[in-house]
């Protein structure tokens, strides 16, 4: 089984998915912490991130691995080292949030998730999973919230990751931002269509998202679907 929860920043799918995943026994993976890893490599070795060129070679040669944890989520590795939270700094987001634009590195990055998903199955994340990634998956859903709901959200993870204090004004700003890069982009663009189920995520608690989504995919597969 394979299950695609697509979304835009904020909407809480790293938390739902790794919720279902748990709840159903299969795997989990946060295709969106690909992505921040090699914008940490970016940061880290000083690229600029408008930098195309050089941020679609270094995709191609990174050394990108995933390490399947006791509880069924993956740790991404570079290099063999595990990335941890780093991956969630402002600076970090703010380079990923451009470098995930890119068609060499969107192709590179979607070819690893595939692997990932014929070989274990399980339940993916990000952004174009059921567009692109395995749009074949029957299970699709698109969470979402409003953007200052979903900013508020992403102040609170940023100060738990590192102690930073950005101001909320400007994880406002940046989240829509990012949306408006991420729906207008090329190369898979942050979208749904009549296959998803679109949830706000908003107005209920995690566990209320949870329990929908485990309850629709029980009651297509008790109906066949």
């Amino acid at each position: 089984m394979i299950i695609a929860i697509d979304g835009p920043s904020g909407a809480g799918k790293s938390t739902v998915a790794r919720a279902v995943a748990r709840e159903l026994n299969l795997p989990y993976l946060e295709t969106g912490a690909m992505y921040r890893a090699l914008g940490l490599e970016v940061v880290e070795r000083g690229i600029d991130p408008e930098d195309r060129a050089s941020v679609e070679e270094l995709a191609g040669v990174l050394a990108l691995d995933l390490d399947r944890r006791p509880d069924g989520s993956f740790a991404i590795l570079v290099a063999g080292e595990p990335v941890g939270t780093r991956i969630y700094g402002l600076q970090v987001t703010e380079a990923t949030s451009r470098i995930s634009a890119y068609p060499g590195v969107r192709e590179y990055m979607r070819e690893l998730q595939r692997v990932f998903a014929t070989d274990c199955g399980g339940v993916l994340e990000g952004r174009d999973i059921g567009t692109r990634v395995v749009p074949e998956t029957p299970f699709k859903f698109f969470l979402t919230a409003d953007p200052a709901v979903r900013a508020e959200r992403r102040w609170r993870q940023l100060r738990e990751a590192d102690g930073a204090s950005p101001r909320l004004a400007d994880i406002e700003r940046e989240v829509r931002e990012r949306d408006e890069r991420d729906s207008s982009r090329e190369d898979s663009p942050l979208r749904w269509d009549e296959t998803y189920r679109v949830i706000d995520t908003g107005e209920l608690s995690v566990d209320e998202v949870i329990a929908e989504i485990v309850a629709d995919i029980g009651s297509r597969q008790n109906s066949g679907e």
